[in-house]
């Protein structure tokens, strides 16, 4: 191949090329693949899994007429790449760079937003369905990954087109087994089968002149059963079942299969599922050795593997994870549960410890936190370890069977607000506000190791729903102020004519802006907050009689959280207030540091805001 990935205008070039010429651009895609993520970090193996499944897409539909939609969207590099935005992934998940996911707005070959699992079908049945009712012809594909299909949402959009009939192309990315040499031939076969005359022929015969219950329709309705059992494996029939005409397996890595298998489907006027089978972190064999570690990934070392980044500690995950296991050691009623995120949530040794005791449920959050709630009606202390942002799926689940119910369940929350690269799909910045309606519910925010290491021994010795939300990234010990949560919440370490209220990991930032305020002459005083729900301040009345300002500093949105809820406990006393925290929009992609500088949560941003108010107020 000839030309750079740059070079080419595609999705155009891709429709004149050969199959040599596409079996070339694979090896070319990977090539560039490896080489820029290595820089940026990113989703690695997911994408060098769906190289030929991508390209066969592009070959066969015409986008952006027709619509992909990709379930979860972080194996979308490739579909990038092939619309024209290869030459923008030097900024790949940096700061007003290209997005990690798709975006609408960013491209006309991206119909949805994506960036949680389990979205593709239902979403692909509402675009089919108004493609119907405008009289348009255009094909819509949901591409969703064996994986995804664990979360309920994905059946519920499945039994909606099956029975609605609307046309939609749902293709299953299996990358969970591998391809037996005689796999392929059998797809083939049931493909040609599948989109003969003859097959469609009595299929429609059978459905418009046998009536249910007769004789012979009985006779004919076993023999299909037989067939299908018989030389369909169990996906295949479930699929059939729910109304979908099944093709499959399919060896995702070749392109002459799949370009045949698609052509055959976009014959067909109903629902179809192709199913694929792929090899995550195909063709670079760090990847296909350890396709969990290179999942998600940051910059690396293409020869080796090994991380780039400089480890500056423990992170909260980790730790919490070593927490969790030290108490399981000494209590047996402690459980762990999560959602498809053993290792990423920091439950790996734990798994490994107590296998009888941990409980993956795949990417099904709603269920984790219901089956947790279960285990906890059955004398059990669950420990629920899941992202913030993908928590928010379970807020029925968390209101109604947790906390209505007072059941004594702990939520480790991870990724609680700003997450960086991953943007707007991933940050946790709203877990404050929903968590602190539910009544019942507490919610702790640790700033460092040492406060969750004794959180989450206060959290198992309650009788009720607690959660702990904490930041992506390392959590240092801060041994100068050693924490006691049990009744020191909120804790004055000094008092000023300025209060600093900050909570979690903007408890840094505020210590910084209490020395600035001190260095311009301002007493600056300042408040760590370890418990946001129930934010107790009764007995911090006569403390405020010197204030002239306060100010609340959280890594969260500032509707809802800390600000809001301090604001409001604290009217009767009359004080002045500023609140810093993320605006009411979705905060996009870029480093902690680059966002913070941006919307005015660094510690100089905030002092000078401050100083600012004190004058007006002068």
């Amino acid at each position: 191949m000839s030309k750079d990935i740059t070079e080419y205008n595609f999705p155009q070039d891709l429709k004149t090329m050969s199959l040599k010429e596409m079996e070339l651009l694979s090896y070319s895609i990977r090539d560039f693949l490896i080489e820029h993520v290595a820089k940026t970090g990113g989703h690695l193996a997911s994408n060098l899994g769906v190289v030929e499944l991508t390209i066969a897409l592009h070959k066969v539909f015409n986008t952006p007429q027709d619509k992909i939609i990709w379930d979860v969207g972080h194996q979308a590099y490739v579909h990038k790449i092939l619309t024209g935005r290869a030459g923008r992934f030097d900024g790949l998940r940096q700061l007003d760079g290209l997005s990690g996911f798709p975006k609408c707005g960013e491209s006309e070959y991206d119909c949805f937003d994506t960036g949680h699992s389990s979205v593709s079908i239902s979403a692909a049945a509402g675009m089919a369905a108004a493609r119907d009712l405008k009289g348009e012809k255009n094909e819509v594909i949901a591409v969703i990954g064996d994986g995804s299909l664990t979360g309920g949402e994905a059946y519920e959009g499945l039994n909606n087109i099956g029975d609605s009939k609307s046309k939609v192309i749902v293709i299953l990315n299996d990358n969970g087994m591998s391809i037996s040499p005689n796999t392929g031939g059998i797809a083939k076969h049931l493909g040609s089968l599948r989109t003969s005359k003859g097959y469609l022929g009595l299929k429609k015969f059978v459905k418009k002149h046998l009536k249910a219950g007769s004789g012979l329709g009985d006779t004919l309705a076993d023999i299909k059963n037989d067939i299908k059992y018989s030389i369909m494996d169990y996906g295949g029939v479930l699929f059939e079942e729910l109304g979908f005409t099944y093709f499959g397996p399919v060896d995702g890595h070749n392109i002459r299969d799949l370009i045949d298998v698609m052509v055959k489907a976009k014959q067909l006027n109903e629902p179809v599922v192709i199913h694929t089978i792929t090899q995550k972190g195909r063709g670079y064999l760090n990847a296909e050795k350890d396709p969990g570690r290179f999942h998600g990934v940051g910059p690396f070392d293409t020869t080796t593997g090994a991380s780039l980044e400089k480890k500056t500690g423990s992170t909260f995950s980790e730790l919490m994870g070593d927490f969790a296991l030290e108490l399981a050691e000494k209590d047996e009623s402690i459980v762990a549960v999560t959602a498809a995120m053993g290792e990423a949530t920091g439950l790996g040794n734990f798994a490994r410890t107590f296998p009888q005791r941990f409980f993956d449920v795949g990417i099904a959050e709603q269920h984790a936190v219901t089956f947790a709630a279960g285990l906890a009606r059955e004398g059990m202390k669950p420990l629920v370890a899941i992202y913030s942002s993908f928590l928010q799926r379970s807020y029925d689940q968390l209101m109604i069977d947790v906390c209505m119910q007072k059941l004594p369940i702990v939520f480790a929350i991870d990724r609680a607000g700003c997450v960086g690269a991953d943007g707007e799909t991933h940050n946790g910045m709203f877990d404050l506000a929903y968590l602190s309606s539910m009544p019942g519910m507490t919610v702790l925010t640790p700033k460092d190791g040492n406060q969750l290491r004794e959180m989450m021994a206060y959290a198992f010795s309650l009788k009720a729903p607690v959660a702990i939300r904490y930041p992506r990234g390392s959590a240092d010990f801060d041994n100068n102020i050693m924490s006691t949560y049990c009744g020191q919440n909120p804790r004055v370490l000094q008092q000023g004519t300025v209060d600093i209220w900050a909570c979690g990991r903007m408890f840094d930032c505020g210590r910084q802006i209490a020395g600035l305020l001190n260095r311009e002459g301002i007493k600056a005083g300042l408040v760590d907050v370890t418990c946001v729900k129930p934010l107790d301040i009764s007995a911090f009345d006569f403390k405020l009689k010197e204030t002239r300002l306060i100010v609340a500093c959280e890594d969260h949105s500032l509707i809802g959280g800390l600000g809001q809820q301090l604001t409001c406990a604290l009217t009767p006393a009359k004080k002045s207030f500023l609140c810093f925290g993320w605006p009411d929009e979705f905060i996009p992609q870029g480093t902690f540091a680059q966002l913070a500088d941006r919307y005015g949560l660094t510690a100089e941003k905030i002092t000078e805001r401050i100083c600012r108010e004190l004058e007006r107020k002068a």
